[in-house]
């Protein structure tokens, strides 16, 4: 039977229709693929993986104390769907059903231990150190850990979990366990392969694996996390993400669900910051210390960034600063941009309390800030933080408002001096106060009340000051305020109406 030798004839055939069109040219048997397009690999194996870490990957579960019922029932809703609405809720499922007692078996005293929660860890030190989230045994009078062998161990949890970074560390009584290996965060690229193991709804042991979907993710003050679409419920807190070497890159921590399971987005904690907050619980202080400055900051928006002459909107806004704060004895004022922490770059608002609170309590650092067009640096000691002060509103006077001046209708403004008592009840060297707002003013989101500051780079200390400025400005252009209102300063762009 005849048969046909494609590769030889879609050659053929291409060469002659060359030849009729009047075109000599070589023409590949194979398409031409271009230098640029990145090489296409098969699909990986974790089997090894699984082999190399599953070992020291354990199953956490944890009790507590039965409590009797103010209504005399004494069931319990599912430990995995409890456990889902601590985490993501903050509470018990309102109305949740309970399970009925079953036949036949004997129902929990008061005071007896009672399951309270399922999550998942992996072995820090052969000796027994066992990282884990510290949702997962915030609470527990007592925690279980399964290892993959079946062997269990009663654990101890160690110091004060840290409810910010979402860590904690608990201690088993063993020796010769397999310990993870620790990898370096800095190295990990979105669209890399990455394996988690944990327990899921209590099921151990359990394997998945997906890639990295972004790195950096802003879900939280302390902590840059690392987006997945490894599939993650409840069950997998607290196991760990690990990339095709083999190492732990970072531990699953959160979800994003409408429904409670996993949806293609989760969150784990890059494994640097996770260690740095370990090391502290281990430490004999048992807890975690971090820096403050006692500031309140903002982003900086693109249009303020241009109007101030900063050029691209990085930094983070000092909207107030905390009197009698290291910040405060520093020189730091309302409405500078913080634009470096020692000397490294904050590309965004978050990035400093990441940077102040990694730095230990009694250091000296180093504060850049664009202050009026220009940039200087501010020595500050760094403080501890501790439980957070309610912001205080400065109470205006009841007095009458002085007679303001009607100079700067083209913005929209009335203005009038501030006397002596006002600046040291607002803890200000200058400023006006605003009594009218109208048209541009209005619209830029300015409120009577509020305080001008400055206009642009340049200070208002009068009515008079206030004028001059105005009288200056380009009026085609966007003229950016510096106000405060309260204790917080912000920034606000008045657009003048072109006449």
């Amino acid at each position: 039977m005849f048969q046909l030798d494609w590769k030889k004839f879609r050659t053929h055939l291409l060469v002659g229709a060359l030849a009729v069109s009047g075109t000599v040219a070589l023409i590949p048997a194979t398409p031409v693929v271009a230098q640029s397009a990145p090489q296409v690999r098969g699909l990986p194996d974790f089997t090894d993986l699984v082999e190399l870490v599953g070992p020291a990957v354990v199953n956490i579960r944890t009790l507590e104390r039965a409590r009797p019922s103010a209504g005399g029932g004494n069931g319990q809703m599912d430990e995995d769907m409890q456990e889902f609405f601590r985490r993501f809720f903050g509470q018990p499922a309102p109305g949740a059903p309970r399970q009925a007692p079953r036949p036949n078996r004997p129902q929990p005293q008061d005071e007896e231990a009672q399951p309270r929660g399922v999550g998942s860890g992996f072995i820090l030190t052969s000796d027994g150190y066992v990282m884990t989230n510290a949702h997962v045994v915030e609470g527990a009078e007592e925690v279980l850990v399964t290892l993959p062998d079946k062997r269990e161990f009663k654990a101890k949890v160690v110091g004060s979990p840290d409810k910010r970074t979402d860590v904690a560390v608990i201690k088993i009584e063993a020796t010769g366990l397999p310990a993870v290996k620790i990898g370096d965060v800095n190295r990990l690229k979105v669209g890399e392969w990455v394996m988690a193991i944990g327990s899921p709804f209590g099921l151990e042991n359990t394997v998945t694996a997906g890639i990295v979907s972004a790195k950096q993710r802003d879900t939280g003050d302390y902590l840059p996390f690392i987006q997945t679409d490894v599939a993650i419920n409840p069950g997998n807190s607290g196991g760990p993400l690990i990339n095709m070497r083999g190492e732990v890159i970072g531990i699953n921590s959160q979800i994003y669900s409408r429904s409670g399971g996993f949806m293609g987005i989760s969150f784990a904690i890059p494994i640097d910051e996770a260690i740095r907050v370990s090391e502290q619980l281990r430490s004999p202080a048992g807890r975690v210390s971090r820096g403050r400055i006692g500031v309140q900051i903002d982003q900086v928006t693109k249009d303020v960034a241009e109007s101030i002459g900063l050029g691209k909107p990085q930094g983070a806004l000092v909207r107030s600063v905390e009197s009698g704060s290291p910040a405060d004895k520093a020189g730091v004022e309302a409405g500078d941009i913080i634009t470096r922490f020692d000397g490294k770059t904050i590309d965004k608002a978050s990035d400093l309390p990441r940077m102040v609170g990694n730095t230990k309590p009694g250091s000296r650092s180093t504060l850049t800030v664009f202050r009026r067009g220009g940039s200087k640096d501010l020595g500050v000691t760094i403080a501890e933080i501790e439980a957070e002060k309610p912001v205080k509103r400065v109470s205006e006077k009841e007095a009458e408002k002085p007679k303001g001046s009607a100079a700067a209708q083209s913005v929209g403004l009335v203005v009038s001096d501030l006397n002596d008592a006002q600046k040291k009840d607002l803890k200000i060297k200058g400023g006006v106060k605003v009594e009218t707002v109208a048209e541009a003013a209005a619209r830029a989101g300015i409120r009577e009340g509020d305080i001008i500051v400055a206009i642009g780079n340049t200070e208002v200390n009068s009515v008079r000051e206030f004028d001059a400025v105005i009288a200056r400005v380009d009026k085609s252009k966007p003229v950016p305020v510096l106000l405060r209102r309260g204790e917080l300063a912000s920034y606000l762009l008045i657009r003048p109406s072109r006449g």
